[in-house]
Parts: C-alpha cells; sequence; structure tokens
C-alpha cells in the first residue's frame, strides 16, 4: 500500500513539473511570435502581456518547484495523524 502511495505521489509531482515545463514552453513561443508581430508595428506593446503572462508563470513556478509543494501533503498528513488519535480514543 505504501508504494502505491509513492508512486501516486510522484506522478503528481512528476505531472505537475510537466505542466510548468508545456506553459514555459507555450509562454516563450507566444510571446516571440507577439513580439516579431509587435516590432513589425509602429508601436512597441509586447511587454505588457509578457509581463503579465511571466507573473502567472513565475507563481506557477514557486507554487510547484518550491517550498510550498509539500503544503498539501503535510496537511494531509496531519489530518490523518488527527483521525486516527480521534478513531482510538473512540474504541
Amino acid at each position: 500500500m505504501l508504494t502505491d502511495d509513492l508512486e501516486k505521489q510522484a506522478r503528481r509531482r512528476a505531472g505537475a513539473k510537466m505542466g510548468w515545463y508545456i506553459h514555459a514552453t507555450v509562454y516563450v513561443a507566444v510571446n516571440a511570435l507577439l513580439a516579431m508581430i509587435s516590432a513589425m508595428s509602429s508601436h512597441a506593446w509586447a511587454f505588457f502581456p509578457a509581463a503579465g503572462w511571466g507573473i502567472g508563470l513565475a507563481i506557477h513556478g514557486l507554487v510547484v518547484f518550491g517550498r510550498t509543494s509539500g503544503l498539501r501533503e503535510r496537511m494531509v498528513a496531519e489530518e490523518r495523524r488527527r483521525l486516527l488519535q480521534e478513531r482510538e480514543r473512540l474504541q
């Protein structure tokens, strides 16, 4: 049972990282295209969507790679511990 939980957790974390890599790839591709279109026009406007989207990409990266990525697991473990204590107390 423990190996199944570890496998699920490993797959979930790998999926989250892959999601960020895909997000970053799309960000670079779309913003490169926008920069080319902006360069052909008389106004330099491509910075604004790149900056806004970049903030979102940075937040996504912090959630996936930062310290908060283990927050949910710690909260689940704490709730599991509390439920087990309640169950033992009621028996």
